[in-house]
């Protein structure tokens, strides 16, 4: 990949953190808490083929661009998402290093949601619900880890057939 698509590359995978998160938005939730995630498939895909340095890059970029999106960029509400995000995104950065090609995106996306998931909680419970925080636990836990299996087998399949993605690599 030349330097060129490297500068295109991450303003249009930031761009589409914030589309997705757009259409997330916009999608009814049975509880105000429950994400899909989808804002998190263009970092998987960045795992693949941008350099760490951009990856943190668009890490921040989606925080700040879903707060904006989502008009809560000065409430609590900022703390939950971006405490999530950067973990995920972390997670996910740190596992695809250490673990190299033996991890699929699934394994990625699952280890994603659960680091987003874990963090929640704990602002939930320093922030916001205390002790009652092992409540919403279970729900997000399982809704986190059936999200993280489907973002993860779709984005599998995106990169496996992609030939978008395939010219990245040529």
């Amino acid at each position: 990949m030349t330097q060129t698509t490297d500068k295109k590359l991450l303003p249009f995978l930031a761009a589409l953190c914030l589309f997705l998160a757009a259409v997330e938005y916009a999608i009814p939730k049975p509880l105000p808490f429950l994400r899909l995630g989808l804002a998190n498939l263009p970092v998987i895909v960045a795992l693949f083929v941008l350099p760490t340095r951009d990856i943190y890059k668009l890490i921040l970029l989606k925080i700040i661009g879903q707060a904006l999106i989502t008009g809560t960029l000065f409430s609590y509400i900022f703390l939950f998402s971006a405490a999530g995000s950067l973990a995920s995104g972390l997670t996910m950065l740190g596992v695809h290093l250490w673990l190299k090609n033996r991890v699929s995106c699934i394994g990625l996306s699952l280890a994603g949601a659960a680091a987003n998931n874990i963090a929640q909680l704990v602002v939930a419970y320093f922030v916001l619900f205390g002790d009652a925080t092992k409540y919403i636990a279970p729900i997000l836990l399982i809704s986190g880890t059936a999200t993280g299996l489907v973002l993860g087998i779709f984005t599998q399949m995106f990169i496996e057939k992609s030939k978008w993605f395939r010219g990245l690599h040529a």
